[in-house]
């Protein structure tokens, strides 16, 4: 049997774990839940309806949240001379080409988000192993292979992230601090599946977003009804 914390067995009283929240009365309930010891983490789980075997329905996306995350992005640039100088001057956390995917390749992965130019992907090429089971790998796709390093970085530091689902058709993310105001994470939990609708694959059949749970890093994680959301 597992045996729960008291501050568990306090957060989880006179709540009904079954239920499908409205989105501002869960979120409501987080926040009133007791306290840890630091900021918590506000999380989202969304189950989709996709087939995770076909390639043709996998859902990958970016979304700039309204409000961030609330968490100090690292960025790390892959570029040459001028454009390693323009990422240092946008404020990356390190920029380089060569000696810094050497570094890399040493062992150091002391950052959250991988940008590169188009010109250095042969050398992030060589990173696949230690960058790809990380989800750290740049794509075009992902807003993360650009010429335009400065842009990729203020769209990061303002808030922007990346969706997925993974092998069972799940996307997880981070969408704010429980200290935020609850109706900034009500605003990011709606850009966020607003973003994952928009981008549902035209092969995909029957029902799309099946269930969405709310969370905290150490807390409880409540059900939310997507139509309470308009979706």
């Amino acid at each position: 049997m597992v045996k729960r914390s008291k501050r568990y067995q306090t957060a989880v009283k006179d709540i009904d774990l079954e239920k499908a929240y409205d989105l501002t009365e869960a979120i409501q309930i987080l926040k009133n839940a007791p306290p840890a010891k630091f900021d918590e983490s506000v999380e989202i789980a969304l189950k989709t309806g996709i087939d995770p075997k076909q390639s043709d329905q996998q859902v990958r996306g970016t979304v700039i949240l309204p409000h961030g995350t609330g968490k100090e992005v690292r960025i790390v640039v892959l570029a040459k001379a001028e454009k390693a100088k323009e990422a240092i001057e946008a404020g990356c956390f390190e920029a380089g080409s060569d000696e810094l995917v050497e570094k890399i390749k040493g062992g150091w992965i002391d950052f959250d988000v991988v940008v590169a130019t188009p010109d250095m992907m042969r050398e992030v090429g060589r990173l696949g192993k230690i960058l790809g089971p990380r989800g750290l790998m740049p794509t075009p796709k992902a807003g993360t292979v650009t010429p335009d390093v400065a842009k990729a970085i203020a769209d990061l530091k303002e808030g922007r992230i990346e969706f997925r689902t993974d092998k069972g058709a799940a996307i997880n993310n981070m969408i704010g601090k429980i200290s935020f105001k609850a109706e900034h994470i009500a605003e990011n939990v709606i850009a966020l599946l607003q973003a994952i609708v928009r981008s549902k694959p035209l092969s995909a059949k029957g029902q799309y977003l099946q269930s969405c749970t709310i969370s905290t890093t150490m807390g409880i994680g409540l059900k939310v009804s997507t139509g309470s959301m308009g979706l």
